[in-house]
């Protein structure tokens, strides 16, 4: 049976805000709102880089991800009090980090590391890919401020990194998935990419059926489209916070 979505059209994303300098303390935080999924993205710069790379004149940008217990319908247990984190809290934070990395000149951001903290305090779908379009805000507004107080010369992030789903439920390719989407599609896709439609990192999986080169290339047009989109609101959230700052 085919699938139809309500609501919105196979290709259009849910509805999409960031809102900047949400948190007070960071050096920079937004939230991000897409569709109910919402997520708190911090950047925390450090004087300092891990062992492996000292006295190498380069920095380094490293990411944590949780959920908060409320987050779900049902009750998460805090990983804290379990003692442990669970594989796949660890596989999405090195992905974000992976893909946060790769936006970054780590040689003109010297020896320090940004920490990226992203904590989904409501989940309905796409939480990986809203920490990572959300995310890379924040550390552009925590790099902003190193450049403005005159701590980096110049600025190390040169490319714009955003991040979405995409999937076949029922046999249609859908754009940027919600849970019962997800849960329920024969395949699916997170797709990382630049602005310009550089691929970062494709995570695909076929959950109820096999995919084909033909839907994985129709998943990865949708992809495209999204990011654009995504990284207009990105580019828009940035441009707002910085005429605040100057106002």
């Amino acid at each position: 049976m085919t699938y139809t979505r309500t609501g919105r059209a196979a290709g259009q994303l849910r509805p999409v805000s960031i809102s900047a300098d949400f948190l007070p303390h960071a050096d920079g935080s937004v939230l991000i709102a897409c569709g109910n999924t919402k997520v708190i993205c911090t950047a925390t710069v450090e004087e300092n880089v891990p062992p492996f790379l000292r006295g190498q004149g380069k920095g380094w940008v490293t990411a944590e991800y949780g959920m908060l217990p409320a987050s779900t319908a049902g009750r998460m247990r805090r990983e804290a009090a379990a003692g442990k984190q669970s594989g796949r809290t660890q596989e999405i934070q090195r992905l974000i980090g992976r893909s946060l990395r790769a936006a970054v000149d780590m040689e003109k951001l010297g020896e320090r590391q940004i920490l990226i903290d992203c904590d989904v305090i409501q989940a309905d779908g796409g939480t990986r890919t809203a920490s990572i379009t959300g995310a890379f805000v924040a550390l552009q507004m925590a790099v902003q401020k190193l450049v403005d107080s005159g701590v980096l010369a110049e600025n190390p992030i040169v490319r714009r990194i955003a991040a979405v789903s995409a999937g076949v439920v029922g046999g249609v390719p859908l754009l940027d998935l919600d849970y019962p989407e997800d849960s329920g599609c024969d395949s699916d896709v997170n797709l990382v990419m630049t602005d310009n439609g550089g691929i970062v990192e494709i995570q695909g999986t076929a959950e109820g059926a096999t995919f084909d080169s033909i839907e994985l290339a129709q998943l990865l047009a949708l992809g495209r489209q999204g990011i654009v989109e995504l990284c207009a609101v990105q580019a828009a959230a940035f441009d707002a916070w910085r005429a605040a700052k100057a106002a």
